[in-house]
């Protein structure tokens, strides 16, 4: 949709970016400290490099009861991060952070935010995007939408609506507009 591209701007202006998908990482990454549990609960998935997502993503997207499983343990820890992240800014009087977190409406979280900042492009373009990634298939593209929210329940969710389909120049100019409408 254009999450990062927005991340990316953010944090070139000096705000603090906080990426549920990069704490994952971590968390999955060598010496991850979720690289324990999740090879205790799903064997044959670890190696030198860490978790091997690609054999995870086989052993999960299929069954939400093991995807389930999975996120019982990735999302207190993601949970822990972020709290870590909002005291540091806290300490820094930061006026203003950024969260990234991709499945925000899907797990109940966003009362805990002043604004929320949907970044949207059109379904085509969003299906091309996500099937240029490594590993991505038309089938489990599918998959993923299927446990998401439609994008249009999320656009009216949202304090802001970021167009991503327009261009990078335009996307970054309307998120910098609308960062200055609301914080000034």
């Amino acid at each position: 949709m254009g999450k990062s591209t927005a991340s990316a701007f953010l944090a070139r202006q000096r705000i603090p970016v906080f990426s549920a998908d990069a704490v994952v990482h971590d968390l999955l990454g060598p010496h991850g400290l979720a690289v324990g549990p999740v090879s205790a609960r799903f064997p044959g998935v670890s190696g030198p490099k860490g978790i091997d997502r690609a054999a995870l993503g086989k052993a999960v997207f299929e069954n939400p009861k093991v995807l389930a499983a999975l996120e019982a343990i990735l999302h207190p820890m993601v949970k822990s991060a972020r709290a870590r992240f909002f005291r540091a800014a806290a300490l820094q009087r930061r006026a203003i952070v950024a969260v990234e977190i991709p499945l925000l409406f899907e797990t109940p979280q966003s009362d805990l935010f002043d604004m929320i900042i949907v970044v949207s492009a059109p379904a085509f373009l969003q299906r091309q995007r996500a099937l240029r990634r490594p590993g991505m298939t038309p089938a489990r593209l599918t998959a993923i939408l299927a446990r998401q929210m439609p994008d249009s329940k999320k656009r009216r969710l949202a304090d802001a609506v970021i167009p991503s389909g327009l261009g990078k120049r335009e996307t970054l100019r309307r998120l910098n507009r609308t960062l200055k409408i609301h914080s000034g």
